[in-house]
């Protein structure tokens, strides 16, 4: 198939879910409050919410977004034919994944192959599918831009296994100054992550000049991570007992987000 008929094929099958029922609800409650919504945007909700159409508005915006628009009509190609690049075929898949009503994502090396400016407007569009619709992503990517490492709300920094920081980008500075370590002026905070975990590059980064220099272990930065105050809000907030009653709800909402011919009562 082209490029353009694989994302409106992965919209068919993954369906609108909860939106026209959002759209429903909301319109409710717009005649309730009296307010008249702006045409264009109305007409763009609506648009979004149809199902069972041969293409989708989102189509157009995800493949613009994504940059695909200039091989929109050019077979994604496969082992046996030769079609688009392995760059573009890596956003094709990052566009079918979502186009759904899913509220999860994860995503990996999703960098390799297109260029830096690219991958910037892919995380870019991904952020706002994370603020909009309250969805969680969870993506690792090699070497990222500072731009596009600024845009990642929080930061997951594994190490030969252990989970290094967890926690807030704006704070994951704070936490290896207080280990001893300062990232400089002209160093990307992605590479310094990745640096200064490494025996063999750590120590480049040391600014305590009170105390000399010695290798801080992996195991010593679990530790203090789990002292210092973002570790203990996390640690805290996994304490707390999961409420059972939300099992109902999320069991609506998975039935939502499955298309009508795949749903079975005697499973939902």
């Amino acid at each position: 198939m082209k490029v353009r008929e694989t994302l409106d094929f992965a919209g068919r099958c993954l369906g609108v879910g909860t939106r026209y029922d959002m759209l429903a609800k909301l319109s409710r409650r717009e005649n309730e409050a009296g307010i008249k919504p702006d045409p264009e945007i109305d007409a763009f909700m609506k648009a979004i919410a149809n199902e069972g159409q041969e293409s989708s508005m989102v189509t157009d915006c995800i493949l613009k977004i994504l940059g695909l628009d200039i091989c929109a009509d050019t077979m994604v190609g496969g082992a046996m034919a030769r079609g688009i690049s392995g760059g573009q075929k890596k956003r094709v898949t990052t566009g079918e994944m979502v186009f759904g009503p899913a509220k999860t994502y994860f995503m990996d090396e999703i960098s390799a192959g297109p260029d830096s400016s690219t991958t910037f407007q892919i995380i870019k569009f991904m952020k706002q599918i994370v603020h909009v619709v309250n969805a969680t992503m969870i993506i690792s990517l090699l070497q990222p831009a500072p731009e596009t490492f600024d845009l990642f709300d929080d930061i997951i920094l594994l190490t030969e296994g252990e989970i290094v920081y967890h926690g807030p980008r704006e704070n994951v500075l704070e936490f290896f100054e207080l280990m001893g370590f300062k990232c400089p002026e002209r160093k990307g905070v992605a590479d310094f992550l990745q640096e200064v975990t490494s025996k063999k590059d750590q120590e480049q980064y040391w600014h305590n000049k009170n105390e000399t220099y010695r290798y801080i272990s992996i195991s010593e930065f679990v530790q203090s991570f789990k002292k210092f105050h973002i570790g203990q809000l996390l640690s805290a907030e996994l304490k707390i007992p999961y409420d059972k009653s939300r099992n109902l709800v999320l069991c609506q909402f998975f039935r939502s987000a499955i298309p009508p011919w795949q749903r079975s009562s005697s499973i939902w």
